[in-house]
């Protein structure tokens, strides 16, 4: 076993590349890893209760105090101990250590009720803006309606003063024809009446 151990080592020793090769598989191994490994995903929590509470540089009371939480604070849970929790403020993105057990992973009833209270006011503009868009779009149907009324009606109008104005000018013609023909009856009987007039051309003696 031994022997085998010493013989491998020497062949290793004998064979560089095979050495860079192992080391350039394990570093792809490592970055691989690395990024499609990528960092957990923090929790989310709020403070519960009516607390405020010291936002601290460490996990314990001796070190520096960065700031103060309040109910309704929502954080990321960034790790979590048996007595402090370490988070990261979603208001301001502080980071830093609080006593554990004082958040939740639901909003606290107060915060959700003025959530619920902003969605409705949200609503009931939205619904009242649909309800006079809606009234706008009514009316402008209405006038629509009553303007291609009126264009139907002097459509009509038009139609009719058309056929009148065709109707007279056919009948100024039919006049003007029987003008013409009562003119060329009149001027006929005049020729003949002037032709059974004229003197006899027999010379009398």
């Amino acid at each position: 076993m031994l022997e085998r151990a010493a013989a491998s080592i020497r062949e290793f020793r004998l064979h560089p590349t095979r050495i860079r090769t192992a080391s350039l598989v394990l570093a792809l191994t490592l970055m691989l890893g690395a990024t499609f490994a990528g960092p957990a995903p923090a929790d989310t929590g709020w403070v519960r209760g009516n607390i405020r509470l010291n936002l601290r540089a460490g996990a314990g009371t001796q070190f520096k105090i960065l700031g103060a939480i309040e109910t309704g604070d929502e954080m990321d849970v960034l790790a979590r101990g048996e007595t402090w929790t370490r988070v990261r403020t979603k208001e301001d993105g502080k980071t830093g250590w609080i006593p554990a057990g004082y958040l939740e992973s639901e909003p606290p009833p107060t915060l959700r009720l003025a959530q619920l209270e902003s969605e409705t006011g949200t609503l009931r503009t939205q619904l009242e803006k649909t309800r006079s868009e809606a009234s706008q779009l009514r009316e402008s149907n209405a006038t629509l309606a009553s303007t291609d009324s009126g264009q139907r009606g002097q459509i009509e109008s038009l139609k009719i003063e058309n056929y009148e104005l065709r109707a007279g000018s056919r009948y100024q013609e039919w006049i003007t024809g029987a003008l013409i023909l009562v003119g060329g009856m009149i001027l006929g009987a005049l020729l003949h009446r002037n032709s059974n007039r004229r003197p006899s051309s027999r010379i009398r003696l």
